[in-house]
């Protein structure tokens, strides 16, 4: 039996569900229909935000007449194609839901897993990440690049998932808002989110096999997830500190440089070996400058991130919630408000 809490809670939140869809004409319909008959029944107040990444096909059109003027429903219509992580972002920011939930168009994630996640995210989480524990993908093309390809990307974020490639996602909307997306960058939204602070948990949901169409997914887009990667451990670890890396690189360059030119400083007075025509003396020299280069590198790195949090007045911090007492009042963009206290 649903408590009475639970329920109300149900019916008061509004919860967006973003569908970033390229070239889904066969699966549009049968999908829609899916989350009227799944999702309907459990009293849930919905919103459906449809993203066409600038479908070649006739995907816009076939989404229009089987939503019928729906209310609930805002289809989004991309002039050509920017990729997915765009057309996630475009959904966030059409999203109105307090809650929001992403899922791919193509039938493969299963929307009868959907209030399972949200009681998990009302356990206290701010984000509750999919896991195909069980997927329906081909084993040697898919499955197997996934799985290395997660755990490669586990150990460089420092965000454990098995699964960062799964599109089934729940988060507060204080999370969806203040996630900045670029790139590929669609696929480390928990690590991106993590670095705001945010509580993620993960839990396995069912996974199906594609129907219709054909994926979209390339070998081409494996170099790029890599290179979007590099810039996530940058944005990670030394956004607001880039002298800390470039620092480091140009201490330990100049710092081997230094110590090859000791050497050679040392066989020249002491054991009387000749500098001249020797490439040790060209490499340490080499080492020296390319280490002061790193240095130069990383002040003005400090001084592009300083003008650009002070000419935005972008904050370098992340406000989860905000209590107050005495009936004070508190401005703030994305700030939750305690509900009960103690």
């Amino acid at each position: 039996m649903i408590s009475k809490d639970k329920t109300d809670l149900k019916s008061s939140r509004l919860v967006s569900l973003v569908i970033p869809l390229f070239n889904e004409e066969e699966n549009v319909e049968a999908l829609y229909e899916e989350l009227e008959r799944v999702l309907q029944p459990t009293g849930l107040n919905l919103e459906y935000v449809f993203v066409d990444d600038g479908s070649k096909d006739n995907t816009f059109n076939r989404l229009v007449q089987a939503v019928k003027e729906d209310p609930k429903v805002i289809i989004v219509g991309f002039r050509r194609n920017f990729g997915q992580t765009a057309a996630m972002a475009a959904g966030f920011d059409y999203a109105n839901g307090d809650v929001v939930v992403t899922l791919d168009g193509d039938l493969q994630n299963d929307p009868a897993e959907i209030p399972r996640m949200l009681e998990k995210l009302d356990e206290g989480y701010d984000m509750v990440a999919g896991w195909r524990k069980k997927r329906q993908d081909n084993l040697m093309y898919r499955t197997i690049p996934s799985k290395m390809g997660n755990w490669l990307i586990s150990k460089i974020t420092n965000v454990k998932l098995h699964d960062y490639g799964c599109t089934l996602k729940v988060m507060t909307k204080d999370v969806a808002k203040n996630i900045q997306l670029y790139g590929e960058m669609h696929r480390f939204i928990p690590a991106v989110a993590a670095e705001l602070g945010v509580r993620i948990a993960e839990l396995p949901v069912n996974h199906r096999a594609r129907v219709f169409g054909k994926s979209n997914y390339g070998i081409s887009k494996t170099f790029r997830v890599i290179l979007d990667l590099l810039t996530v451990k940058f944005f990670l670890g030394y956004a607001t500190r880039p002298l800390h890396m470039f620092g480091m690189l140009g201490l330990i360059s100049s710092g081997l440089g230094g110590g090859l030119f000791a050497k050679l400083l040392f066989e020249r007075f002491l054991l009387h070996m000749p500098l001249g025509g020797r490439p040790a003396l060209i490499v340490s020299v080499m080492f020296v400058l390319i280490g002061l280069q790193f240095l130069c590198f990383g002040l003005l790195a400090e001084i592009l991130v300083r003008t650009y949090h002070e000419s935005q007045n972008k904050k370098t911090y992340a406000v989860r919630q905000v209590a107050t007492f005495g009936g004070k009042k508190v401005d703030g963009d994305f700030t939750r408000r305690i509900a009960k206290l103690g």
